[in-house]
């Protein structure tokens, strides 16, 4: 049974693959801020090249950050939709997950993985990870935001992500070019490899920061 996977924590991008975590069609842009415009059509188009009918997916997968708010929520609110409205299982797995999945790929067992993608104001968000196998890692330090200067990057480890790329004093830089945002079959395969430990899997977004608008702390008297 076909699974849809989205992530908007950066590009935008979306992928389907089958219950084996196989790729049958993928789309992505990278266009900044455009989320909500370029994410619907993107599901249709990935559906209609695969010939899949959305009523045939057996589950929706997205990446739940860490990311800036607004692009974020355009994918975990598509994704909770979709999946209720076709009476699926939403499923969350960590946008950062997916990028350290890929990365273990090109490693060996027990290498240090930093991951670190662009959270703006000149910060990363980041997290380590240890590679467990191809396409398996743990997490050694979760999901967190700071300066790029800030990060701790183990001795020898590989620093991948879009990160990476914007601050050069973040590490090493990436294994593979193409390793700079999430790659969305990642996460339907990793999203596929937890359910069957039976781990739980919210959507749940990691913001790590409060949004830029935010409601004043009390109402202001009028007098008159």
């Amino acid at each position: 049974m076909p699974v849809l996977a989205l992530d908007t924590s950066g590009a935008v991008a979306v992928a389907l693959t089958d219950d084996a975590g196989a790729v049958l069609a993928a789309r992505s842009d990278d266009q900044q801020r455009h989320h909500a415009e370029l994410l619907a059509p993107m599901i249709a188009a990935v559906l209609a090249e695969a010939g899949v009918d959305r009523r045939d997916l057996s589950a929706v997968v997205v990446g739940t950050g860490p990311a800036p708010f607004t692009g974020l929520r355009v994918g975990l609110v598509s994704a909770r939709t979709l999946a209720l409205a076709l009476g699926v299982p939403a499923l969350g797995v960590p946008s950062l997950d997916a990028i350290a999945a890929a990365a273990s790929r090109d490693l060996e067992p027990g290498a240090d993985i930093v991951v670190g993608t662009d959270a703006r104001r000149r910060e990363v968000y980041w997290g380590t990870y240890r590679v467990v196998g191809a396409g398996s890692v743990e997490v050694v330090l979760p999901p967190q935001v700071g300066a790029a200067a800030d990060v701790v990057v183990p001795a020898g480890a590989t620093v991948v992500g879009r990160g990476a790329l914007l601050y050069p004093d973040l590490g090493a830089g990436s294994v593979d070019g193409h390793l700079l945002d999430p790659d969305p079959a990642e996460l339907a395969r990793l999203a596929i490899e937890r359910r069957a430990q039976g781990l739980d899997l919210p959507t749940v977004p990691l913001y790590l920061r409060r949004p830029d608008a935010v409601p004043s702390a009390a109402s202001k008297r009028v007098l008159g």
